[in-house]
């Protein structure tokens, strides 16, 4: 296949799909356009290294895009979509044509519309700079608070505890992770992290920051109390950058909607990765997934539809957390109802947390249980019927489970 194809964005998704699309046998024209300064790089390590000053980790070294003739244009934007005409108009006025157009614009940190928001030393953590300057910040700080109890948020906050840093965690809800976890497992994570000196706040509303032209200084709550404050990194939650795409007509809830192909509403664009609303293993209404695999399976998705090749199989969703000693798995999708067994043991720090509901599995979430959990992702997979007791049994092998 020949033409050309431009990605709007240069990040882990785009950066995916542009090789991947290659290893295709694509021979056209690729274009990647992005808003940073920086190639493709791994995003998840900035809150799991940012106390380092560990080398970017490049999801390809610079090399590698000019040997496979493609063209990365940095610290440019798409303005606009002509989607009659085929053409884009980046920022700097010049007008590309495509063949296919492929949307990867990411999200944006939700800040906290408050008094002081935009003081020295409130900060978000999304790109290579946000992860310098929480590092700068902290170096003569005298602790770290993190409002928001998300997974960034917990991951930041146990790099900080673990490099001596005072953190206390500041979380709206009446537990953390409440979006996205169990109760189960928001009580086990909570436990851990206060277990490592981690002052963990649920029902903590944040009505202010205070601090003068030097810094925030404190962090005012809705009941009146004040927490002290050198650094804050605020988690709260992503924004999908859909502006280009709603502004063109396609159609947006909150986000760019996909089908299983990743193509959108116009049948030459294409959108991938934390932008997109997507389709759900095995039904239920499209969401959201902000997570590697789910960038990477619809990187293929595209691939495979563009190239006119057969279509990839949707995967169970699942994602990865690293807090403290504890190497979190979670696949599927926690929602209610559901009910819960346990097996193994969350004081040894290794167990795994099988939800199901009508006698089949709907989620699971392990830590330190990485056999624990390939059985759970296959018995998502296969839909098959569970027997709840034998789940939580540790001398049923659940790989006979999962394929009996």
């Amino acid at each position: 296949m020949s033409g050309r194809v431009v990605v709007v964005g240069a990040g882990h998704a785009a950066g995916t799909f542009a090789a991947l699309l290659r290893q295709a046998g694509y021979d056209g024209e690729l274009v990647l356009v992005g808003a940073e300064r920086h190639l493709p790089y791994q995003r998840p390590p900035l809150s799991k290294t940012f106390l380092a000053e560990p080398a970017t980790q490049w999801l390809r070294e610079a090399p590698f895009y000019v040997e496979n003739s493609i063209t990365v244009r940095l610290h440019e934007t798409i303005t606009l979509i002509d989607r009659v005409a085929h053409t884009v108009e980046t920022s700097l006025g010049q007008v590309l044509t495509y063949d296919a157009l492929v949307l990867a614009t990411g999200a944006r940190p939700r800040m906290l519309d408050v008094p002081g928001c935009d003081l020295p030393g409130v900060l978000s953590l999304r790109t290579i700079e946000d992860a310098a300057a929480l590092r700068d910040g902290l170096a003569g700080a005298a602790g770290l608070a993190v409002v928001g109890g998300g997974y960034v948020g917990l991951e930041v906050a146990a790099v900080a505890r673990s490099g001596g840093v005072p953190v206390t965690v500041l979380e709206r809800e009446d537990r953390v992770l409440a979006r996205v976890a169990s109760p189960a497992l928001s009580g086990i994570l909570a436990a851990h992290h206060r277990g490592r000196g981690t002052d963990v706040r649920t029902g903590a509303d944040v009505v202010a920051f205070e601090g003068d032209a030097d810094g925030v200084r404190r962090i005012r709550l809705a009941d009146g109390e004040a927490v002290d404050a050198g650094t804050v990194v605020v988690g709260v939650g992503a924004i999908p950058c859909d502006e280009l795409a709603s502004r063109s007509g396609l159609l947006c809830r909150g986000g760019v909607v996909v089908d299983g192909a990743a193509r959108t509403s116009d049948d030459a664009i294409w959108a991938l990765g934390d932008v997109t609303v997507r389709p759900r293993h095995g039904g239920g209404e499209p969401m959201r997934f902000e997570s590697i695999p789910s960038a990477t399976e619809q990187a293929r998705q595209a691939v495979a539809s563009i190239m006119g090749k057969p279509s990839v199989e949707p995967e169970v969703p699942w994602f990865w957390s690293d807090q403290f000693d504890l190497k979190l798995k979670i696949a599927g999708v926690v929602a209610a109802p559901y009910d819960t067994v346990l097996r193994g043991e969350p004081a040894t720090g290794s167990f795994a947390l099988f939800h199901h509901h009508g006698g089949r599995l709907v989620a699971v979430e392990a830590a330190n249980a990485n056999a624990d959990f390939m059985a759970g992702r296959r018995l998502l997979a296969s839909n098959r019927p569970v027997d709840a007791d034998r789940l939580g049994d540790p001398t049923v092998p659940l790989r006979e489970l999962a394929l009996a």
